[in-house]
């Protein structure tokens, strides 16, 4: 089964999508398998990470604004602002995919685990994932 879907983004940041990840999973009835997400854009990114403390969110997003400032003087690429070229950095960073194997019909998440969809950029509204279940 493969859907594409619509996330919509309220700007910069750790966005949580892993109760659509488990209700497309529910959907798709496979018991056993495997789900793929993919984003199809080049300033965001995917990645598992902790969903109980938004503490440890707000960190790693502090920590990669320091790793990838914006205005760097090396820099070339600046055709859509200053958040472009960092936006593209940190997508390049982290994944543009994930695998999550399904476990008697759910995401075998770990206990503390979320999927998120981590927006780069400032201007954004919506992002394109597409979401591959087989079983």
């Amino acid at each position: 089964m493969l859907n594409a879907i619509t996330i919509p983004v309220p700007g910069p940041g750790l966005i949580e999508i892993t109760d659509t990840v488990r209700a497309l999973v529910r959907e798709a009835a496979v018991a056993q398998g495997l789900c793929t997400l993919f984003i199809q854009h080049t300033s965001a990114s995917l990645l598992i990470q902790e969903n109980d403390r938004t503490t440890a969110r707000a960190d790693l997003e502090r920590w990669f604004e320091r790793l990838v400032p914006e205005d760097d003087p090396l820099y070339t690429h600046l055709d859509e602002g200053p958040d472009d070229m960092p936006a593209h950095i940190k997508a390049a960073l982290t994944c543009s995919s994930l695998a999550i194997p399904i476990l008697d019909g759910a995401p075998a998440l770990g206990r503390w685990q979320g999927v998120y969809l981590w927006e780069h950029r400032r201007h954004r509204r919506e992002r394109q994932l597409l979401v591959h279940i087989a079983g």
